[in-house]
């Protein structure tokens, strides 16, 4: 299972690299530079997702198996869930702000866009990566993401040893 955490972060953090790599390389040929502005709107909320996921994954092999996710982590995660929605909303202003004219270029970029949210909906909401041949059926079932998971079950540790309640006397 270790290998398997291994191979989804790496995954993502790649995915993260070729993502930026093919805009940096593409954008200086757009003739309008707006469309670059609505590129990097649509891709950003999506690269800062992907690299919260693939180190999610790479870091979850510490405890898988084992124990429970660190409260400290699942802190950043619980705050990554709620800011990812305003970045995912900042994304979408840029997207209409500078929309493109062209419709590959409006296709293009309203895809990354949503791709995105799918990237969120599958981390935080329900688990959408499937097996194709399985997909339907398994997204309709309404699984939680592991991340969530995690989440939960780290509120379900008990506190560390030294640990002290807000007004306690000692």
């Amino acid at each position: 299972m270790r290998q398997r955490y291994v191979s989804i972060g790496s995954g993502e953090l790649v995915s993260v690299v070729v993502f930026a790599v093919v805009a940096w390389r593409v954008t200086p040929r757009f003739a309008d530079p707006t469309d670059v502005r609505a590129l990097w709107s649509a891709l950003v909320p999506l690269l800062l997702i992907l690299i919260q996921g693939g180190a999610y994954w790479l870091l979850a092999r510490r405890w898988i198996g084992t124990g429970h996710m660190p409260r400290g982590l699942a802190a950043v995660y619980r705050v990554f869930r709620v800011v990812d929605v305003a970045i995912l909303a900042g994304g979408l202003v840029g997207v209409l702000v500078w929309f493109p004219d062209s419709l590959a270029m409006s296709a293009l970029v309203v895809g990354i866009w949503l791709f995105g949210v799918l990237e969120y909906v599958n981390y935080f909401v329900v688990r959408l990566s499937y097996p194709l041949r399985t997909w339907l059926s398994q997204v309709a079932r309404g699984r939680s993401p592991r991340l969530v998971q995690d989440l939960r079950r780290s509120r379900q540790q008990p506190p560390p040893a030294d640990y002290h309640h807000r007004g306690s006397t000692d």
